[in-house]
């Protein structure tokens, strides 16, 4: 009798510890799918807020007949928009979110009254995107000291010049123009990490990893980092100026400063590392388009995108 109950229950154990590792099981798949969830939730996100930023672009413009930040006087000021500046790119009409101001991006260009002219006019909030922005001079310049007017983010900081981007961490929402040629005549919205705005211009560092990064461009154009509407082309005084994040230093390689990856065959040597954010050329199959880092590191953050006004 004593056996049979010793052989009863050892099968119970074996029975409970079964039970337990399902349990653990499901726990453990239930945290996994709670996680994708949120995830793809963010991405979702984010495509929405850009595409409520080109709603209400448009919005603006079939409303007053200029971009917002591009409104020149007096049809600002009557309009009860922030009067425009006396220097250039400060509300000119023509059609291009412009930064340079009297040879020098400053903050008083179209590229941040584009956030103000969307909330606020006659004193009111115009509710065409969320937040306020009205910090943002029109003056030619709050300083040509350099470093006098770094402005990191918190408030006061970066937040009263551009939007929080929805994916969190360090990136935010800019406006600006002109693509890798710096004079293409396009509009774009950028999203990355910015570092600080000094003189009005950010000081910008991928901040999406190429998960995210993919994941938003799939749902918006066609999943390839260097071609379409949505590319790893970002805006960076300090750095590189305008340069497509990924690549060795952050981005900062031959490879990527001034234009897209042109070498078939790969010659500068470039390998894809733990800074990458699309993988470089393979020389043995240099017509392969170009394809996010997503095996190499796909959880790392040196991505960032920008995406032509629609």
């Amino acid at each position: 009798m004593r056996e049979k109950r010793t052989h009863s229950q050892a099968a119970f154990t074996l029975i409970e510890l079964s039970i337990v590792l399902v349990i653990i099981g499901l726990i453990v798949g239930g945290v996994l799918v709670g996680r994708d969830l949120i995830k793809a939730a963010e991405v979702r996100a984010q495509v929405s807020q850009i595409g409520k930023f080109n709603l209400a672009a448009n919005t603006f413009r079939g409303k007053y007949g200029y971009l917002p930040g591009d409104i020149p006087d007096p049809d600002a000021s009557n309009f009860g928009f922030a009067k425009r500046g006396a220097f250039p790119h400060q509300g000119d009409g023509n059609g291009i979110i412009e930064g340079l101001i009297n040879g020098a991006d400053q903050q008083g260009g179209e590229t941040v009254m584009f956030w103000v002219d969307l909330t606020s006019a006659n004193g009111m909030n115009l509710n065409l995107i969320e937040g306020s922005f009205s910090r943002a001079k029109t003056s030619a310049s709050y300083s040509s000291s350099g470093g006098s007017e770094v402005l990191k983010p918190g408030s006061p900081g970066v937040d009263d010049f551009l939007p929080k981007a929805k994916l969190g961490s360090t990136n935010y929402i800019y406006a600006w123009s002109g693509g890798l040629t710096g004079g293409d005549g396009t509009n774009y919205y950028t999203l990355s990490g910015v570092v600080y705005i000094d003189e009005g211009s950010p000081s910008a560092n991928p901040d999406l990893t190429p998960n995210q990064a993919y994941a938003i461009d799939k749902k918006m154009d066609d999943g390839m980092p260097q071609s379409g509407t949505v590319t790893t082309m970002y805006r960076d005084v300090n750095n590189c100026g305008f340069c497509y994040a990924g690549g060795a230093n952050g981005g900062l390689s031959d490879n990527n400063i001034g234009g897209p990856v042109t070498d078939p065959a790969n010659a500068s040597g470039e390998t894809n590392s733990a800074y990458t954010c699309y993988d470089f050329p393979d020389p043995l199959h240099p017509s392969l388009p170009l394809t996010y880092s997503i095996a190499t590191n796909g959880n790392l953050p040196n991505c960032a995108l920008s995406f032509k006004f629609q």
